[in-house]
């Protein structure tokens, strides 16, 4: 009988977490459907081969002595999905503020712009966040985790970058920057989305030596100022807009500073689809964007995703609210564009492989193919179907414990039993 049923689940949650520290595991999934994410598309009545965590040979009639033999029995299998880009890890409860470091506040009332491109959310990460087997059970094996632009802050929310959840401290890849334009942003920069090009000018001229560190007029620290030399050079730049007016003036900035930029957002991305597509730049959206939430996305359609592949764009997912607490989904974000005409194929390349390629893991994670990570993920139905769950998730190839605080707490409470004593004080 436990007394603290609370921390039972936590306990629990942090023992998984630590228990993926240990070595990799060598594996042999037989007889499985796997959906590459890959130019070999989906291969039936398949092996997978896993040896020191990677994986080792994708193919029919694989054999290998000594390892832990998994019969698929032609279930699905695919990598590890993307969780989108979230407050995973730096956010536990959005209500209390001693658990959120996702964004940098300078105060509300002050009278200048604070805008601190150096700030690194990564360096709060927390690998034991209950968010994370959450996530983990649902089929999800990383996510973008992002520096949030807020009040008392600038548009330039700072930097953030790749997790996996196999309770690693550090990213995996390079950091990424993230800002807001259009309205959103528009609160943080003076009070207009006129003036986020005017700040970033003068931040372009400040990182390239033409106004002086000791400027009155300088906006940016040293450490900011080396940071966007970095980001204008050539690293990723993450922009959340959402008007096809501001997604065209994004494109044209920078294809004119021949910087690296992914969308987020973009829900009229599909009016300027073809320009998008011929930038080459990814787009994050929320498939389930259906609604004028703000006068920025009147245009939004359930057919975005659909409408911007077919002009070329690669179209991946992310949620445009409650990302963190809401990761699993992402898979109904995929199911949605589907639905309204994106090919299936896409709609998990949207989830795997895209994400990977757009932040640089393209080498590590997103699909099944030799020498990339045995983060994999075995279903009992279509992996984009809800109805259908994540029957075992590896990491690494080594098996995931399927239980989080959720479930915990649904096994807790959802049979009573014959002891005399309230649910919260029996086992």
């Amino acid at each position: 009988m436990s007394r603290h049923p609370v921390k039972t689940a936590l306990a629990a949650a942090l023992l998984s977490t630590l228990s993926l520290a240990t070595s990799a595991q060598n594996l042999l999934i037989r007889n499985a459907t796997v959906h590459t994410a890959s130019t070999q598309g989906t291969l039936a009545n398949t092996d997978v081969l896993v040896r020191n965590g990677r994986i080792s040979a994708v193919g029919q009639n694989l054999s290998a002595q000594g390892v832990e033999v998994i019969d698929a029995a032609g279930r699905p299998l695919t990598p590890a999905l993307f969780a989108g880009i979230t407050d995973i890890g730096v956010e536990e409860v959005s209500g209390e503020a001693k658990t959120v470091d996702s964004h940098v506040s300078f105060g509300q009332n002050a009278k200048d712009l604070h805008i601190r491109p150096e700030f690194d959310v990564t360096l709060a990460y927390n690998p034991e966040s209950v968010l994370i087997p959450v996530a983990r059970v649902e089929g999800f094996g990383w996510s973008m985790v992002a520096a949030n632009p807020g009040s008392g802050g600038s548009f330039i929310g700072g930097q953030g970058g790749a997790f996996r959840f196999d309770g690693s401290l550090d990213p995996l890849g390079k950091r990424v920057l993230f800002m807001r334009l259009g309205a959103d942003g528009a609160q943080l920069s003076g009070g207009s989305r006129a003036a986020q090009w005017m700040l970033l000018e003068q931040m372009l001229d400040e990182a390239r030596g033409r106004i002086a560190q000791d400027s009155h007029f300088a906006l940016l620290t040293p450490a900011g100022r080396a940071t966007m030399s970095r980001y204008f050079n050539g690293e990723r730049i993450v922009i959340s807009v959402h008007r096809a007016a501001d997604i065209r003036r994004t494109l044209r900035w920078a294809q004119s500073r021949k910087l690296n930029i992914a969308l987020a957002g973009a829900s009229e991305g599909w009016k300027v689809a073809e320009e998008i597509a011929a930038a080459g730049v990814p787009v994050f959206i929320d498939a389930l964007a259906n609604l004028p939430a703000d006068f920025d996305q009147i245009g939004a359609t359930l057919e975005n995703a659909a409408k911007m592949r077919r002009a070329g764009v690669r179209v991946a997912f992310s949620q445009g609210n409650d990302a963190s607490h809401s990761a699993r989904k992402q898979r109904q974000l995929a199911g949605n564009a589907v639905a309204h005409g994106l090919p299936w194929e896409d709609a998990l390349a949207g989830l795997t492989r895209i994400p990977a390629e757009a932040f640089g893991l393209g080498n590590e994670v997103g699909r099944i193919v030799p020498g990339l990570r045995a983060d994999l993920v075995l279903w009992s139905g279509d992996p984009l179907d809800v109805a259908h769950t994540a029957t075992q998730v590896w990491m690494d190839g080594r098996a995931t414990s399927m239980k989080s605080r959720q479930t915990e707490l649904r096994d807790r409470y959802l049979h009573r039993n014959s002891s005399p004593l309230p649910p919260a004080y029996s086992k």
